[in-house]
């Protein structure tokens, strides 16, 4: 198995937990007491992980929150990731970066990303194609999480075109699945405001882990999520929640809740 699959595994096991926390620490949203810092959103990161950490079996940062910030964002995120990997190592540290671009310019990517940050797995677009990714998928140390079926309102645009008779994102779940996995590294976004296509992406994809976006603040129904998208292992799911969790009045409660929540229709795995 994947190195990152397999610490990410390992993880939920540990701490009997899908839940992955979105860092999507927009700066005008954190608390006053934050901005008095040097790197306002690495402090409320730095207080959301140590809140969180008994309930996360991942973290998610968006690269928009940081890149909107300049140098002191993208400050704040490197000391994110590098707080997790020296206090945390164990738990699954996601770049929420939705790359996706010819393949020269993807290698700088991954230096980027995987590399100097040290993340250890990355949100990519599957448009220009498998020998676009190329530089992505040769990593046999990382994961590479592709989209599949979003969870916003106009995803089915273009993810519900018919390709050969199916939708658009059946393709991309089978073509992932069967062809682009071939190092067992990747991963696929279903989101959990689609539940019946959660269910045939599951279907299509075998055991492979499916980063679920859409509960929380999107609405996206957890019972409905976990039903139908467990593997055989009863894991394979990856379920974030951002502004649900991390600005919520106790983060803590928040982060526990959603993993009983998601445990209570998980075999075996009842709440502590």
């Amino acid at each position: 198995m994947n190195a990152a699959i397999a610490k990410y595994e390992a993880r939920a096991r540990q701490v009997n937990s899908l839940v992955c926390v979105g860092l999507d620490s927009a700066l005008e949203r954190i608390p006053a007491r934050f901005h008095d810092a040097d790197l306002p959103q690495f402090a409320f990161n730095r207080w959301i992980i140590e809140q969180t950490h008994p309930y996360a079996a991942a973290y998610k940062p968006n690269m928009a929150f940081y890149e909107a910030q300049g140098i002191a964002g993208l400050r704040a995120l490197a000391q994110t990731v590098r707080y997790l990997r020296e206090n945390y190592p164990d738990i699954l540290t996601i770049c929420d970066a939705k790359r996706g671009d010819i393949g020269s310019t993807n290698a700088g990517y991954v230096t980027a990303i995987f590399d100097e940050l040290g993340f250890d797995a990355v949100t990519l677009h599957p448009y220009l194609g498998r020998e676009a990714l190329e530089p992505f998928l040769t990593r046999e140390d990382r994961a590479c999480i592709i989209l599949c079926r979003t969870s916003n309102p106009g995803a089915g645009e273009l993810q519900d075109l018919t390709v050969g008779g199916v939708p658009l994102w059946q393709v991309v779940a089978e073509r992932v699945s069967r062809d682009w996995n071939r190092r067992g590294n990747c991963m696929l976004v279903a989101g959990a405001t689609y539940p019946d296509e959660l269910g045939r992406i599951r279907t299509v994809a075998g055991d492979m882990t499916l980063l679920v976006p859409g509960v929380g603040a999107q609405g996206g129904d957890v019972e409905a999520t976990v039903r139908v998208g467990l593997n055989a292992d009863g894991l394979g799911l990856i379920v974030n929640s951002s502004r649900g969790i991390i600005f919520a009045p106790d983060p803590a409660a928040e982060a526990r809740a959603l993993r009983d929540q998601i445990n209570a229709f998980r075999p075996g795995a009842a709440a502590d």
